[in-house]
């Protein structure tokens, strides 16, 4: 095969990481720049996605498409509750606090993920695609499925920020961003706006795993590489920017996607750290990013 179909194939399984990667790290972002909460455990709610899809696939008799369509639907769902539950229950209780939160967030992580282990078990495991036609290019065949998780992003990032820049919840989660106190002069119950944030960013991630497990498979230790890959493109895009996490997303999926293909995707993690390395270095703020006054 030429260079020319290599860089085709490269490119579409790049989008197809940057797709995924933009809606887990979306759920970051919106996390900390509303709440100034550094989530540890952002990665598990990744996996926890991928963990319930498996459950709903199985238990749903018939066409695969059923039990992918209620996974899509049940498990962002379930994985907001929890997270919501852990904000109301933990990190309210911590005021929080910058530190506490990490070290809160951390505690969640080992929770979730032993919890799987003890009832999900250690294999991974499979599931099918709810369909699995492929689209014939002049060089090879391609499936029709990471294509729908290409435009399933787009149009679940697209609802994102109309519901952030369009809608009174929108103008409520701003509000509560920019004051808080401020905000609960006006009556805003920030409690409640932080639970749903927290809530909201662990079903955007639960979200890309379900749309992902098809591709890959379910397994209790998944959530490691999504929680780093996110932590560096909120860290490029800018804390808190949602425009510059999506901007990020496809620049690293798409780097990581390429690079994977062309030679091994432990290069591809090297030079995303390097990257924020230098971002850091000569821009803290991210490429986003506003700087303090």
């Amino acid at each position: 095969m030429d260079l020319g179909p290599y860089l085709l194939l490269a490119s579409l399984e790049g989008a197809v990481a940057a797709a995924v990667l933009a809606l887990t790290a979306v759920g970051l972002s919106l996390v900390f720049g509303v709440m100034r909460v550094v989530n540890v455990a952002h990665g598990e709610f990744f996996m926890l996605g991928a963990v319930l899809a498996w459950w709903f696939a199985s238990l749903v008799a018939g066409h695969p498409a059923f039990g992918f369509v209620l996974a899509l639907i049940c498990a962002p769902l379930i994985a907001a509750v929890i997270a919501a539950a852990a904000d109301y229950f933990v990190l309210k209780r911590l005021n929080y606090d910058p530190e506490a939160t990490i070290v809160a967030t951390i505690g969640l992580l080992y929770i979730i993920q032993q919890t799987v282990l003890m009832t999900y078990g250690p294999d991974a495991r499979p599931v099918e695609a709810p369909f699995n036609a492929r689209i014939y290019l002049p060089w090879f065949g391609y499936s029709t499925y990471k294509f729908f998780v290409i435009g399933a992003a787009i149009v679940l990032l697209i609802g994102v920020w109309i519901m952030l820049t369009k809608t009174r919840i929108g103008l409520v989660l701003r509000a509560s961003q920019l004051d808080s106190e401020m905000a609960l002069a006006f009556g805003i119950k920030v409690d409640q706006v932080y639970a749903m944030v927290f809530g909201l960013g662990a079903g955007l991630a639960a979200m890309a795993a379900v749309l992902v497990v098809p591709i890959q498979q379910a397994h209790y230790l998944m959530g490691g590489d999504p929680l780093l890959l996110s932590f560096i493109v909120v860290i490029i895009g800018g804390l808190g920017s949602i425009a510059g996490t999506v901007v990020a997303a496809i620049l690293i999926g798409m780097s990581d996607g390429i690079i994977s293909v062309f030679f091994s995707p432990t290069l591809a993690k090297i030079i995303a750290t390097l990257l924020v390395a230098f971002v850091l270095i000569f821009r803290p703020t991210g490429l986003f990013g506003k700087r303090s006054i």
